[in-house]
């Protein structure tokens, strides 16, 4: 006996792989996921819960998240790295040498060695949401991930 497909399983079919390639290109992490993931790639132990509230604060630990500021500018993914100085959309470019839609996958290598070098240049003072909501405020607790 033949399937027939109707109109609503076709679009049921699509939406469902659009869904599956969504989910495999970016993740929400839980607080303890991106703490061990930092700690993977190589952040200090030391500067953890600042790292953790700056992404908290910054992205939402979304590894998707893109915001276009009022000066044009877009900032990327889990460290919402600016393609004003950091890297350049649609080509590598900027200081860290990369194309910035690079930042928006689930693989965090590349974001991490440029917020590192963002880090290097400028200190946690180079993220405005580091400087609203965790500056000489009570940091996450990452002590049990």
């Amino acid at each position: 006996m033949a399937m027939r497909w109707s109109k609503a399983n076709v679009f049921i079919l699509t939406l469902s792989v659009l869904l599956l390639l969504t989910q495999t290109q970016s993740k929400l992490l839980t607080r303890c996921q991106l703490a061990k993931e930092l700690l993977r790639h190589d952040f200090p132990r030391s500067y953890l819960s600042n790292w953790v509230c700056l992404v908290e604060s910054e992205s939402g630990r979304s590894t998707s998240k893109s915001m276009q500021l009022p000066n044009q500018s877009v900032s990327y993914g889990l460290f919402q790295i600016n393609s004003k100085n950091w890297c350049r959309k649609g080509r590598r470019g900027g200081i860290c040498n990369i194309k910035c839609e690079e930042f928006l996958n689930d693989e965090i290598s590349d974001d991490s060695r440029c917020a590192m070098q963002i880090f290097n240049r400028h200190g946690f003072q180079a993220w405005p949401g580091w400087m609203s909501k965790c500056r000489g405020r009570t940091l996450p607790d990452v002590s049990r991930c």
